[in-house]
């Protein structure tokens, strides 16, 4: 079962592509569902791609297919300006000869900023009070936040000092896999996990800092790196 809002967003989306071969932007679907923020959509959408009735078309910020309807609503074959839509979708996500530049993301979500991680010695994981805009484009499914990076204990790994980390929210992570690290329930880390014979090891990328080890109950997965913001001053 689909909740009402995600009844109503595929349905506006079924509509624009059906009436103009263009998926809407998350500004006409905030407006269209009379949401306070794009946030809301972003999560409506993702929520629908994961269960398999939308997909975003690679490379495109603002291409969306509707792969199947509800099973209580009528389903609509796509129309022919959907299909244009996939084709010139396609076509524009390849670099032609004379143009290399990647196409602007223009849809732009506000992730909540929660304070600054650590790159190094563990600092204390801050709650904030505001938000990073972000490309949506930069986002896959799910929940996501941001930290602010303090330390250089991961440059090996392309991640500075007053870098972004932007985090999806996941208390599960592979062996190897750069994750945001809460050590003792205080303290926040950002960094390659690693679980050895009984411990948990939490690696650096950088040959100057050595790893980290706790017992299995002293760390906790708070979520996984999903990409980097930078500021150029």
């Amino acid at each position: 079962m689909l909740t009402a809002k995600q009844h109503e967003l595929i349905r506006f989306i079924q509509e624009r592509l059906e009436e103009t071969g263009i998926s809407p932007s998350f500004e006409e679907m905030k407006e269209a569902l009379d949401l306070k923020s794009k946030s809301g959509v972003h999560r409506l959408i993702s929520a629908l791609e994961e269960r398999g009735f939308i997909r975003r078309l690679p490379n495109r910020a603002r291409a969306l297919e509707v792969i199947k309807q509800p099973e209580d609503a009528t389903p609509a074959p796509r129309a022919a300006a959907a299909v244009a839509n996939d084709v010139v979708s396609r076509a524009t996500s390849m670099p032609s000869a004379n143009d290399t530049s990647p196409e602007p993301a223009n849809d732009v979500i506000e992730v909540p900023l929660h304070g600054r991680i650590a790159a190094g010695a563990p600092i204390e994981a801050l709650e904030g009070q505001s938000s990073l805009p972000v490309p949506a484009a930069l986002l896959g499914p799910g929940e996501h936040y941001a930290l602010e990076v303090s330390g250089d204990s991961m440059i090996e790994a392309g991640i500075f000092d007053g870098d972004f980390a932007l985090v999806k929210r996941t208390d599960a992570a592979r062996d190897g896999e750069i994750v945001v690290a809460l050590v003792r329930g205080e303290e926040a880390t950002l960094k390659y996990l690693h679980r050895d014979s009984g411990t948990v090891r939490l690696d650096p990328a950088n040959a100057a800092y050595d790893a980290q080890v706790y017992q299995p109950g002293e760390v906790q997965v708070q979520g996984k790196l999903a990409g980097l913001l930078r500021r150029y001053h």
